[in-house]
């Protein structure tokens, strides 16, 4: 008996399985995805005034920060710190932000965000109701319209005034805002060491020859090719002359020298390009009160 069963069973299992695979499939409805949680920017920015400011140098640094020469900017605003880890932590909760990096020593969340593209801090700005502040912007927002060398003034840079000086592999960048003798004649702080920060600003080493306009990446091309057949391998810093288009960074970082500190030196990296001596800080157009 038990032989007989086993036998139909062998029959009607077959059967069974041909009759579900002939029912038609039913779609599941699918759940909607959970929406991003509501995350808002903490935004603390000064004002920077319109007027007329001297940006560049004639006698300090490499050749791409000359010739000296007056640009008028009208009226902005710019974060008062550093971008901090925590802050951008909350871009990342709104999904707005991809993930930062940051080495495993590095455990205070009021520290800058580091390791961060070009496309990375854009897109922070833009979720902050801002935008990357340009070159001009950022160098006036440092040193104001007496042509000071640092954000302070002439005196050189202290550990009082900024954080500068570390080495590479043992150093880090301290928290946002703790050094506030490195002020700026606006009350911006940090603009000096701590971290480089990307600009919205093409590097273009001839820029400061045309000030007027705009750099462009094919100005910026035709600048580095120019330079590289001239065989002027100095004339952007130790940095060298980019292959490709690339974006300004400002300010000197944690593991800097004093002297690379000044508020005219411009640095140059791929905008995709991730590094823990770099960060950013926003800025916006300053709306007029009433």
């Amino acid at each position: 008996m038990p032989l007989a069963r086993h036998r139909t069973a062998r029959r009607v299992l077959p059967a069974v399985a041909a009759a579900l695979v002939a029912l038609p499939l039913v779609a599941q409805p699918r759940r909607p995805p959970a929406p991003a949680p509501v995350v808002v920017p903490l935004i603390d920015r000064v004002l920077v005034p319109a007027g007329p400011f001297v940006m560049g140098t004639d006698t300090l640094g490499e050749p791409d920060e000359r010739p000296q020469h007056t640009v008028t900017l009208r009226a902005f605003r710019i974060d008062r710190v550093e971008v901090s880890r925590e802050q951008y932590a909350r871009c990342v909760r709104a999904r707005r932000c991809d993930d930062a990096w940051a080495r495993a020593t590095w455990t205070d969340r009021r520290q800058p965000v580091t390791s961060v593209t070009w496309f990375m801090a854009d897109a922070y700005c833009r979720w902050a109701h801002g935008r990357l502040p340009t070159e001009p912007e950022w160098e006036k927002a440092a040193r104001g319209t007496d042509a000071r060398i640092y954000p302070w003034g002439d005196d050189p840079p202290t550990r009082a005034r900024a954080v500068f000086g570390q080495r590479m592999n043992v150093g880090q960048p301290q928290a946002v805002g703790t050094r506030p003798d490195g002020a700026s004649p606006y009350g911006a702080l940090d603009l000096a060491g701590n971290v480089w920060e990307w600009t919205a600003s093409v590097y273009d080493p001839y820029a400061y020859r045309a000030p007027a306009s705009e750099p462009t990446c094919a100005s910026a091309l035709a600048a580095y090719a120019d330079l590289q057949r001239r065989n002027l391998w100095a004339f952007t810093g130790s940095m060298g002359i980019p292959h490709a288009c690339q974006r300004v960074l400002r300010g000197g970082a944690w593991n800097y020298r004093a002297d690379g500190l000044r508020s005219t030196n411009r640095v140059h990296h791929e905008p995709t390009g991730r590094y823990p001596v770099s960060g950013f800080r926003c800025a916006d157009d300053a709306v007029p009160a009433g």
